[in-house]
């Protein structure tokens, strides 16, 4: 049976290694332009080569997002960015413009090439429109319900293949074609510079009283009008797995690294559950409880099963729940002493309980009795960020895995 595909954001080479290492079957990248995360670090060329090298070692797939929508300064980058690009060796490129489709064909007719969802499609025909300009891949618009996406799966080409997103943040606009961070800040969301003004608190305006703003409270934060719930379809693998997609997509190239290996880790383990015995497969809570450990806001299954109600919006805060905290990353291990070389990402006490989490769903817990800073001195705790710490550790760590920490109180 060919298993679904999982890919995974990597806004640069590091989130790009522990996708991978995490469970990711492939990943998505943006160049330093011509992508819709300007503000993501985004890879420079030798950090494509190199993160291609290393996925392509592991048997895993790299995309390249060239996916905004260009306007005609733009379009005087493409082609040398297509010349300095095509034989890095992307499995695929996602583009949402006939035009930049059309410089392909010319400039790197060699390069597979996907649509993105920013192309808004949301039909079969469109879909088959699409595969006879080349397109190989759809990935589809995010209003879509399963009984659409099975509809469209069942009127297409065996050779073109689906994608959709199955987790992350959803958008108030059509797939993410959206006017009011433009409007608002000047800043162009599908040339990638999105300000999230849909995030913000707005209050209520009359027509006759333009001084006069009236607060439409929830609570005493305010009313956030267009502020969506994440997607989160962990829940239904089967129903995914079963749907028609190739692909199963996860959003998040501004999120950190334990962010992504967390999400990965999670949909990676319910997948594998799912076809280790179809018949038998059963839905665990803990992996919602998994996900709930990375900062996430509430949750909603978008337009998967309906179209979203009131029930979908936040209405009360932008902000995510917070429940852990990221505290470190694995750089090192010594087998012989039982210690490890650490990268600290947050604060870390003696007496704190930490959880390692490890690729292959696995993961254990144990107090800090001890801490070497990197001059060999014993000390209380390691307050600087991405300071490189020793600890002893009670079961054996490799590179990688990754450190967190319940918080006493909750960002909510």
């Amino acid at each position: 049976m060919n298993k679904i595909e999982l890919l995974a954001p990597a806004g640069d080479l590091q989130k790009l290694k522990f996708a991978i290492i995490y469970g990711a079957d492939a990943v998505y990248i943006g160049g330093q332009i011509f992508g819709m995360r300007e503000k993501a670090k985004n890879f420079s060329l030798e950090d494509m080569k190199e993160g291609v090298a290393f996925a392509h070692e592991r048997g895993k797939k790299v995309y390249m997002t060239l996916n905004i929508i260009p306007h005609n300064d733009d379009l005087k980058h493409l082609e040398s960015y297509l010349k300095d690009v095509k034989d890095i060796g992307f499995d695929a490129v996602i583009v949402s413009d006939p035009g930049t489709l059309m410089y392909i064909k010319e400039y790197a007719p060699e390069l597979e090439v996907h649509l993105s969802t920013q192309a808004n499609n949301t039909n079969y025909m469109s879909a088959k429109f699409w595969h006879g300009q080349g397109i190989s891949r759809v990935i589809l618009a995010r209003e879509l319900s399963f009984d659409e996406i099975k509809e469209i799966s069942d009127n297409i080409p065996e050779t073109l293949e689906l994608e959709a997103f199955v987790h992350g943040a959803m958008c108030i606009s059509y797939s993410g074609r959206c006017l009011l961070s433009n409007y608002m800040t000047d800043r162009d969301a599908n040339r990638g510079s999105c300000a999230h003004a849909c995030r913000w608190k707005y209050k209520l305006v009359e027509e006759k009283r333009p001084d006069e703003a009236y607060p439409v409270v929830e609570t005493e934060e305010g009313t956030f009008f267009f502020n969506s719930k994440d997607l989160c379809m962990i829940e239904f693998i089967p129903e995914l797995i079963n749907s028609g997609l190739s692909s199963l997509k996860i959003e998040g190239r501004m999120k950190s690294v334990y962010y992504v290996a967390n999400i990965v880790r999670v949909y990676r383990e319910a997948i594998d559950k799912y076809y280790e015995n179809p018949e038998k497969f059963s839905y665990d809570p803990m992996w919602l409880t998994e996900i709930q450990k990375a900062s996430h806001r509430k949750f909603t299954t978008g337009f998967y099963y309906n179209k979203p109600t009131e029930e979908d919006q936040l209405y009360t805060s932008s902000s995510y729940d917070r429940y852990y905290n990221f505290t470190g990353i694995v750089i090192d291990y010594d087998e012989k002493s039982g210690y490890a070389t650490i990268e600290q990402r947050n604060k870390i006490e003696i007496g704190d309980e930490l959880e390692v989490m490890q690729p292959g769903y696995k993961g254990f817990t144990q107090k800090v009795t001890e801490l070497i800073d990197h001059k060999g001195v014993s000390v209380e705790s390691v307050p600087h960020a991405q300071q490189i710490f020793t600890m002893k550790m009670n079961q054996p760590v490799k590179a990688f895995d990754i450190l967190r920490m319940r918080k006493d109180e909750f960002d909510e």
